[in-house]
């Protein structure tokens, strides 16, 4: 078990602190209304940020189609991705330094830089290249978008260039991206986990309060404590235990059932009056393949939003997306970790046994059963938003700034509430992120505090690696 870090603590009393004391009005965006951003809303004017957010607009919606790969070998995805495209450019971006003397075992040879290299065509067939294997499952058909888009970008990109111009920009961006691919696979961990995502050899441990499969489910990658880190391992993070803070009991009285109960009131009220808590539930749930994005990948359409409205560089860009991403690989590995450290159940089961047994979750209406299959402490949302949130405050150096997150605006089938959510600051958006799981039924708050926690911790990791 993982030593507690005691400067959490104090994030940990806070946090309960704001659920105990916060209502539901609190959670109400009554006015979405865009004159109020402090974000000014500009077009991108540089032409390489403008590429490699189109690239990254496209990851997004291909997202929606993954197959089997969500949260997890999205996070480990996101992160090689974005490398790719650092690394891409790092030699052309005054001030910054490229990751190889900081990630063992990785190298690129500079020798495959020519002089005339042209930095957009060279991501465009790195971006390409990445994203294609990385993005390993693919609903039907959603694959050949990639090769599109190369293929549309290719042929603005090479107006003008000579031959030798185009060659080397192109084995440039080939080249980074099969080093990043070649590194990747050296993490022997994730490649056997990639292919097998529920391993027959896991068996779940037995007893109160503990979570358990359903009936025909497995549980979903119970070894990815073992996926290679970039910046903090498990070991290196700090781990609350849940008994410590919320022990198992029958008990009316107990904080364990009233946890239970608020998530039972919450949820069956949230479906009942089509309420505000509804709309924050399946606004965040991003659970939902071919009909949502994975919950990590809902960090980065709201990071291309920000990027877009900020204007930022492109050497801005790609460090503000490789951050992220290596934020939530990280992320994704300690929260597993702890999941099935503790095992705790999720809150269904504790309600159709204790308070209910008619109960079911408002995200069983989207899928096959009630809850995703693993166990739910703690929140791997939450700990998404807490380590996103991290990153953006330090990255743009203040939490109070107002954003409208306009994820589904494009998308074309919304059976659920989408509609645009705006907030005040980063920190706000990343905790009602988190407190979405309760109204959805699939979390208890102390599965989101934690959560929140975690992430916090884990971008201050992420924040020092030392890009300069």
């Amino acid at each position: 078990m993982k030593a507690i870090n005691f400067k959490w603590i104090v994030i940990i009393l806070l946090s309960i602190s704001l659920f105990q004391s916060c209502t539901e009005n609190e959670f109400i965006n009554d006015n979405i209304d865009d004159t109020e951003n402090t974000i000014s809303t500009t077009e991108i004017t540089n032409s390489t940020t403008q590429l490699i957010t189109e690239w990254s607009n496209l990851w997004v919606s291909i997202d929606q189609y993954t197959v089997g790969m969500r949260p997890n070998i999205v996070t480990r995805s996101l992160a090689y991705i974005h490398l790719t495209g650092y690394e891409t450019a790092v030699p052309f971006m005054d001030d910054y330094v490229s990751t190889t003397d900081q990630f063992n075992n990785f190298n690129i040879n500079l020798n495959n830089l020519e002089d005339d290299v042209n930095l957009n065509l060279a991501l465009n067939t790195a971006y390409a290249l990445a994203i294609d294997h990385f993005m390993h499952s693919l609903e039907a058909g959603i694959r050949q978008s990639i090769t599109d888009f190369q293929d549309e970008k290719e042929t603005e990109l090479t107006i003008g260039l000579s031959e030798s111009e185009i060659e080397n920009s192109e084995t440039w961006g080939r080249h980074v991206a099969q080093r990043v691919i070649r590194y990747a696979e050296t993490d022997r961990d994730a490649e056997e986990q990639i292919v097998d995502q529920t391993p027959s050899d896991y068996v779940a441990p037995t007893g109160t309060g503990l979570w358990r499969a359903a009936e025909d489910e497995n549980a979903w990658f119970p070894y990815w404590r073992e996926v290679r880190t970039f910046t903090i391992s498990p070991e290196q993070s700090s781990s609350v235990d849940f008994d410590s803070v919320l022990a198992y009991s029958t008990s009316t009285s107990s904080n364990y059932y009233q946890q239970m109960n608020d998530v039972y009131e919450t949820a069956t009220a949230a479906a009942a009056e089509n309420n505000e808590n509804l709309w924050i539930a399946e606004f965040w749930a991003d659970d939902v393949e071919g009909l949502m994005i994975s919950p990590p990948g809902r960090h980065f359409s709201i990071v291309n939003q920000l990027i877009a409205q900020q204007d930022l560089s492109y050497e801005e860009t790609l460090e503000l997306l490789l951050r992220l991403g290596i934020a939530m690989n990280d992320a994704a590995v300690s929260a597993w970790d702890d999941k099935y450290t503790y095992n705790i159940e999720r809150p269904s089961n504790y309600i159709t046994e204790h308070i209910d047994d008619d109960f079911t979750t408002n995200l069983s209406k989207f899928i096959s059963g009630a809850n995703p299959a693993f166990p739910s402490y703690p929140s791997g949302h939450a700990t998404f938003a807490g380590v996103a949130a991290g990153v953006f405050i330090n990255f743009f150096g203040s939490d109070n700034i107002n954003f409208t997150d306009r994820t589904y605006s494009g998308f074309s089938n919304t059976t659920f509430n989408s509609t645009p959510r705006s907030f005040t600051s980063f920190s706000e958006m990343a905790y009602e992120n988190a407190y979405s799981r309760v109204p959805l039924g699939v979390h208890v708050e102390q599965d989101a505090i934690e959560g929140l926690r975690l992430g916090y911790e884990i971008s201050d990791a992420v924040n020092s690696l030392d890009l300069r």
